[in-house]
């Protein structure tokens, strides 16, 4: 990779927990969709709905990553042990979450500055404005879609059906 910023998604990379790295370029020819997610959030019971398109269209190229962050009315306080530990006992969740990391501001990870950079929100904003913002990646590693916490996982099943 080139000095400075990313020029592609599959360039990207992030840490999970336990200081492993995930690296991207092993997303190529898959269809990811990214979320920044948290464990005391409304938004939360959104976990059961994304696990269920994992479960639905992981055999096909589908990929999710979560993105715990802390930044939004102090919803994820836990450690990475703790969310890892909450998603799986209370949605029984099997995709990928990363490293708990800021999605705004100075200190965001290099994933959520690509794809804010990549995809504005409403009237331009770049900024993620709460837990459950979802982003959609194709399979040549284009952000195509962005949609609000409000946007239940089901409703972009249509979205990510005419991606695979």
């Amino acid at each position: 990779m080139s000095e400075g910023k990313p020029a592609a998604f599959h360039e990207l990379k992030a840490e999970q927990p336990g200081g492993k790295v995930f690296e991207f370029d092993q997303l190529k020819g898959k269809v990811v969709l990214v979320v920044n997610v948290a464990s005391k959030c409304g938004f939360t019971p959104q976990y059961k709905g994304l696990q269920a398109l994992y479960d639905k269209y992981k055999d096909r190229d589908f990929v999710i990553l979560g993105f715990p962050c802390n930044q939004f009315g102090g919803q994820e306080p836990g450690d990475d042990a703790a969310v890892g530990e909450f998603c799986q006992l209370n949605y029984g969740v099997s995709f990928p979450i990363m490293k708990k990391s800021d999605v705004n501001g100075d200190n965001a990870n290099e994933v959520y500055k690509y794809l804010k950079e990549q995809k504005s929100g409403l009237l331009g904003l770049t900024r993620i404005k709460w837990n459950f913002e979802k982003f959609l990646v194709d399979k040549n590693g284009k952000v195509v879609n962005r949609w609000a916490s409000t946007t239940s996982p089901d409703a972009i099943a249509p979205e990510i059906e005419k991606l695979l």
